[in-house]
This record gives structure tokens, C-alpha cells and sequence, in this order.
């Protein structure tokens, strides 16, 4: 199977084409390598598929989403069999400081990506949403059944109206569409703004780590791995018509549905690295939310998946390929 994979040199982005390569199928990968964080770890991974055994399976497209013409050409030229869409502008916080880059992003890029799979006529276009989606929803676990009509970040209200768009795609032209809700990923390779990267970073130079809400926080930390077997086993089972709609459309959690303290995930963290964490404790930052907890049941009865890595494995398998990466470079 040809897959053309958007935001390949991001973090999940990396992760899913090696698995995609592993079995055997051909992955166009595209990325803009903006530099929203440190592009030499977006080129790293690309170094990295390019070095895989695979890698003549694997075609490295640099392109920015967002230019309508040419993400036209990319579709009519490679006429990718299914689609997975990762490319997006990340992080809660920035989406504060740069709104605009949100919507140049995941609006006008995934309006380019529905036009062009309504072109060429994929067998399913898997898209990345986010947990973020629920906003301030205290009903926990997080359910695709209830109401997300309430976003506390632009990047929150960004990922809610990719899913529908997607949905009226669905019903408009039969394009097959499946959004997956990410909960916190970490792992090897992991992105530099978020929690697990940042508090790895300070406590390894001595550095104070931030806390927020005074560490009055929870979340539903997903291993890497369980992210990507979820991405591949739904990229193989194309939407089909849902329950109450006329739409070939689904959404699923992907989320490890045991949520932790904060100051527990710190504590697994110190632990890894053998070194006690200096703590600033903060209020929340606008746009967070207190907890994520996802409900997987939906994604179980799909694909027979449920993420299952324990915290404590896959907190030693990122502080270790953190070390070997940053510090014995």
C-alpha cells in the first residue's frame, strides 16, 4: 500500500512510517520542517528513516500544507492509496502567542488535504485530532460521545473543526475519514515543548522544573508505540457509515485510560534519571485543563486495541534514548 504521510518528520509522524516501512508498505512522507522547535531534531528523524533498512520504500517530500497548488500536484503526482494526517501546528500555549500559524495550519493545510483527497479518492484519510478537543469537560473518562462544543485554546478549537470539516467530506463525497483524539504521547523522539521532554531536560542541567496548578494536575500520559499500533490498525479498517449519520466517519480516543498525578509522572521521572527534581510551583497557564482521561472502549470494538505500555516502562525507554541522544552525542 502507497501511504502519504503529512507531518512525517514530527514526532508521531517518525514513529508511524517506520512501523508503516516495517511492513512492508510504500510511505510518502511530507513535513515543512518549520521551526516551531529545534529543526535538527526534525531532521534527525529523517536521517534516521532514511537509514532504515526499507528506506528505498521511503520518499522525503519538503512542503508547506498550507500552499493550495502544490498540495494539489503532491496528490495528482503520488496518488497515495490511503492518507495519514499528521502535519499540524502543536502546543496549547503557542497557539496563545502565534494564533495565526494555527489557522494557516490546521485550517487552511487540512482544507487543502480534504480538497485533495476529494480528488484523487483515497481508500481512508486517518487525521490527527486531540484530547484537547474536550476543553473544559469535567466527566471523566472522556468519551467521543460527549459534548466538545467548548474549547479553552485556539488549538483546541482548531482540532474540533478538522473533525467537522472531515465529517461534512464524509457525507458530501463518501471520503472514508477516521480522527484520532491523542492523549498526551511521550517517548523516544518526543517533542521538546512538551511535559516529559522539558522536565527530562531541567532536572538533567539542574534546572528547576515548572509546575502547574501546583502540581494539582492529571493526565492520561500514552506511550508512543501504543499511539502508532492504534494509527496503523485504524489506517487499515476505512470509516464506514456510522450509527445516526450518512457519513463514512469515525473519532476514537487513543489514550493509555489510566490516568496519574502529575507530581507521580514526576516522581517515575526522577527515578529514571536518579536525580531528585527542583520544583516551581505555578498556577494554571491559560488554556490548560486539570485532567485527561481517555474512554478506549470505542477503539477496543473498532480495532481490538487498547494501549497497554505501563507508565513506569515507557518513562525508562524515553529518559534512555534521551541520554544517548542529547548527552553521549
Amino acid at each position: 500500500m502507497k501511504v502519504l504521510l503529512t507531518g512525517a518528520a514530527g514526532f508521531i509522524g517518525y514513529h508511524v512510517a517506520i512501523k508503516l516501512l516495517e511492513r512492508g508498505d510504500s510511505v510518502v512522507g511530507v513535513d515543512n520542517l518549520n521551526d516551531y522547535y529545534d529543526v535538527r531534531l526534525k531532521q534527525a528523524r529523517l536521517s534516521s528513516i532514511q537509514a532504515h533498512p526499507k528506506a528505498n520504500s521511503f520518499k522525503f517530500i519538503k512542503l508547506d500544507l498550507a500552499e493550495q497548488k502544490a498540495t494539489a500536484e503532491l496528490f495528482t503526482g503520488e496518488k497515495p492509496d490511503s492518507v495519514i494526517h499528521l502535519a499540524a501546528q502543536a502546543g496549547v500555549r503557542y497557539s496563545l502567542q502565534n494564533p495565526h500559524a494555527y489557522i494557516s495550519s490546521n485550517i487552511v493545510a487540512f482544507t487543502n488535504i480534504l480538497e485533495a483527497c476529494r480528488a484523487v479518492k483515497p481508500q481512508h484519510l486517518v487525521y490527527a485530532s486531540s484530547s484537547s478537543v474536550y476543553g473544559g469537560n469535567t466527566k471523566l473518562p472522556f468519551s467521543e460521545t460527549d459534548n466538545v462544543d467548548h474549547p479553552v485554546s485556539l488549538y483546541a478549537a482548531t482540532k474540533k473543526a478538522n473533525e467537522l470539516m472531515a465529517h461534512t467530506y464524509s457525507h458530501l463525497y463518501g471520503l472514508p475519514t477516521t480522527g484520532l483524539r491523542f492523549f498526551t504521547v511521550y517517548g523516544p523522539w518526543g517533542r521538546p515543548d512538551m511535559s516529559p521532554f522539558l522536565f527530562a531536560d531541567a532536572i538533567l542541567n539542574n534546572r528547576p522544573i515548572k509546575v502547574f496548578n501546583h502540581g494539582d494536575m492529571m493526565r492520561d500520559f500514552t506511550y508512543i508505540d501504543d499511539i502508532v499500533e492504534g494509527v496503523v490498525r485504524v489506517l487499515d479498517k476505512p470509516a464506514t457509515l456510522a450509527l445516526n449519520t450518512s457519513a463514512p466517519y469515525r473519532i476514537f480516543n487513543i489514550g493509555n485510560n489510566q490516568p496519574v498525578q502529575l507530581l507521580d509522572f514526576i516522581g517515575l521521572l526522577e527515578d529514571a534519571i536518579n536525580i531528585k527534581a527542583q520544583k516551581e510551583f505555578l498556577p494554571m497557564q491559560p488554556g490548560d485543563v486539570k485532567a485527561t482521561y481517555a474512554d478506549t472502549n470505542a477503539l477496543d470494538e473498532w480495532v481490538g486495541f487498547k494501549p497497554c505500555t505501563p507508565l513506569q516502562q515507557g518513562v525508562i525507554q524515553f529518559v534512555d534514548w534521551y541520554r544517548e541522544f542529547y548527552i553521549y552525542r
